[in-house]
Formats: C-alpha cells, sequence, structure tokens
C-alpha cells in the first residue's frame, strides 16, 4: 500500500477557470503554466486547454520546449526571453514568442540571423522596477524592432506590482504611465493599425482592475483556483486538492505537550491526529499549530509543529474519526489562500513547493 499523500489535480477545474479568466477579461488570454503550472504538471494543463486556450506563457525555453515535446502546438510565450543569443534559432524553430526586457537582447535579437522573424513581446517598467525598458526608453526599443527582419510582430506589456491590493492607487498609476507613453511617443498610430498589440492584466488585474482590459490578459494563479484577491465570491474552482489519512490517533492530557519543540499544550484532553504529510511533501513548515484543515469533512485545525513527514490535527471534536480518515490539507474545503495566510505566505509558493506526494489527474469533461 502507497503512502496516502496524494495531490488531486483536477483538469476540467483548469479548463473552467481558464474559461472565467478570458470571459472576465475579453480578448485573448495567455495562460501562464511557468513552473510546471506553479505545481500542478505543466504538460497535463496544457494538454486540458490545447484545443481552446489563444497561448500559453512559460518562463523559459527549457519549459516551451516540454511542451512543445509532449505535442502542444499553441504559440508559447517566452516570459523572461532569452539568456543568451545561442538560444535564438532553437526559439525561432520552435515557433516560441519572446519577451524582451533589456537593451543586450534586443542587439542580439537584430544581429542574429534568424531562419524566419519572432513575436517580440516589449516589456515596459512602467512601476514594477524589476525587469522592462522605462518609458523614456521605450519608444526608442519600440522604433528599433517594428519593421525589422527578425521580427514579426510586436505587443506592448507590462505587468503590475500592487494589483492584488485594490486599495492601493499603483496599478493605475502604472496604467496612465503606460498609456501616456504610448499615445505621447507616436506609438498610438502603429497600434490603430494593428501590427501591435498590448497586454497589461494578470490574475489580479483581470479580477479586480477593469481599466487594464487590452488585446491579451496573462492570468496565471487564478487558473489553479486561488483568487489572488481573496474574494469569498469567487467564480473559480480549486485545482489541487491536498489530501491524506490519519495514520494514528493520540490521547493527549491536559498539560502534555506533543511533537518538537513541544509548542502545542494541551488546555485540555485532546484526541490528536497523526497525518502522512510533512514539510518534505511541500506543506509548509511554517503553518504549525493553527492552520486549517478537513477531516472527513470536519473542519479542524493543526496542532504542534509541522515534521518532515507527519503533522498532527485536533480531534477531540470528531469522535467518529479513525485510522484512515480522509483529511483535506487545501482544496475544496479549506481554501489554499487561507493555509497560505497561516503559513505567512501565499498560495503561489504552496502549489510550487508541492512534490513526493502521488499525483493524480481527473478530467470530466
Amino acid at each position: 500500500m502507497s503512502r496516502p499523500a496524494i495531490a488531486h489535480i483536477r483538469l476540467d477545474a483548469f479548463r473552467h477557470n481558464y474559461r472565467v479568466a478570458k470571459q472576465m477579461h475579453g480578448g485573448k488570454s495567455l495562460a501562464v503554466i511557468k513552473a510546471n503550472a506553479y505545481g500542478h504538471g505543466a504538460v497535463q494543463c496544457a494538454q486540458a486547454i490545447a484545443n481552446e486556450a489563444d497561448g500559453f506563457a512559460v518562463a523559459c525555453l527549457e519549459e516551451a520546449l516540454q511542451l512543445r515535446e509532449a505535442g502542444i502546438k499553441t504559440p508559447i510565450l517566452l516570459l523572461e526571453g532569452f539568456f543568451e543569443a545561442a538560444e535564438l534559432p532553437e526559439t525561432v524553430a520552435n515557433d516560441l514568442w519572446i519577451v524582451v526586457h533589456a537593451e543586450w537582447q534586443i542587439a542580439f535579437l537584430l544581429a542574429a540571423k534568424l531562419a524566419k522573424p519572432v513575436q517580440v513581446w516589449l516589456k515596459m517598467d512602467s512601476g514594477m522596477h524589476r525587469v522592462g525598458f522605462s518609458p523614456v526608453d521605450y519608444a526608442q526599443a519600440f522604433m528599433r524592432l517594428a519593421g525589422h527582419i527578425n521580427v514579426e510582430k510586436i505587443v506592448l506589456m507590462s505587468h503590475f506590482a500592487n494589483a492584488d491590493n485594490l486599495s492601493s492607487e499603483h496599478t493605475l498609476q502604472q496604467i496612465s504611465v503606460f498609456q501616456k507613453t504610448i499615445i505621447g511617443l507616436g506609438i498610438l498610430d502603429i497600434l490603430e493599425t494593428g501590427a501591435a498589440e498590448i497586454s497589461l492584466a494578470n490574475s489580479a488585474a483581470i479580477l479586480g482592475w477593469p481599466q487594464a482590459k487590452a488585446s491579451w490578459s496573462r492570468p496565471g494563479i487564478m487558473l489553479y483556483g486561488a483568487d489572488p484577491l481573496m474574494a469569498a465570491t469567487s467564480k473559480l474552482r480549486a485545482v489541487m486538492q491536498l489530501t491524506s489519512k490519519i495514520i494514528s490517533i493520540r490521547h493527549v492530557k491536559k498539560g502534555e505537550s506533543i511533537g518538537y519543540g513541544s509548542i502545542f499544550t494541551a488546555a485540555r484532553d485532546t484526541v490528536v491526529g497523526v497525518v502522512a504529510c510533512g514539510y518534505a511533501d511541500g506543506y509548509p513548515r511554517s503553518a504549525s499549530n493553527g492552520a486549517p484543515a478537513a477531516v472527513d469533512g470536519v473542519m479542524t485545525r493543526l496542532i504542534g509543529r509541522i515534521s518532515m513527514d507527519m503533522l498532527f490535527v485536533e480531534l477531540t471534536d470528531i469522535p467518529q474519526t479513525k485510522i484512515g480518515s480522509h483529511v483535506e490539507l487545501w482544496g475544496d474545503q479549506v481554501a489554499a489562500n487561507d493555509v497560505a495566510r497561516a503559513a505567512g505566505t501565499i498560495a503561489y509558493e504552496l502549489f510550487c513547493n508541492v512534490k513526493r506526494v502521488q499525483f493524480k489527474y481527473s478530467d470530466y469533461k
């Protein structure tokens, strides 16, 4: 019998979330499946929507080639572009699109001898200050690329730093900087011809900032069922359900402690369930002593410190629990956002860290 820690990946939920994202934003939608689809399985997720996705986005060439080798023919964007000129021939041969965010990339691209032109997504740093051309330099970068033999088409893009914070004005400021730059520097005329398009909205912007609507959206975390705005009315469905089972039941008297560091001391006689899942499986150790869980459909909480292979849940008020009882660590009853909040992190990190557990895929079309 195999270890009972399982990540159930519901591809029908992934497909549903893609449709929600596209409908909410309008226009075309680039499904972000970098980092192995945020830990869910890039090939499986891509195959689930390959017939309807407008395109995919990954971080780098290696991730894109994995999809091409699996038979995915849909357009794929490299979000970090290329890292050296030697990647360009393989990028072109596999019909990949590239983000260009730095002067050195433009120099390499224009100097390369390519078999055919490549689609470029030209990134503006409108206020996040990570990568991208400053507004002052953006028009010049565009003009250098536009009409060059190595460039098929240009998509103008930027990325938001605070779109998940609806009380912050920073997103509107970034939109304003972007719009003023392309209007004030003459790029708008080229946009009207259809020779260029725009992409601004990530998941949070799709959900909370209609001002960011443009030709393309780039949904990421919302595809996996986690709402970055943490809205209770979200239409999204959880794609990953992380489950395990009770493997031991302990009866701890009032005043006794459990686990490493004895960080939980029973305030009453307490029934404790030991669950086969720990931080080696990707469950965050920082969620010790308080994160939510569900045992046989009843909500409870984690107690004590999470160890490498096991964790504790309180069973005192769930007397029907037995060895083998089902435990949901996140998924349908237990929101990944709630576990992330208890761990002082975000759902993105929870999903990306899941490992060692069995991955089981289902798809109900």
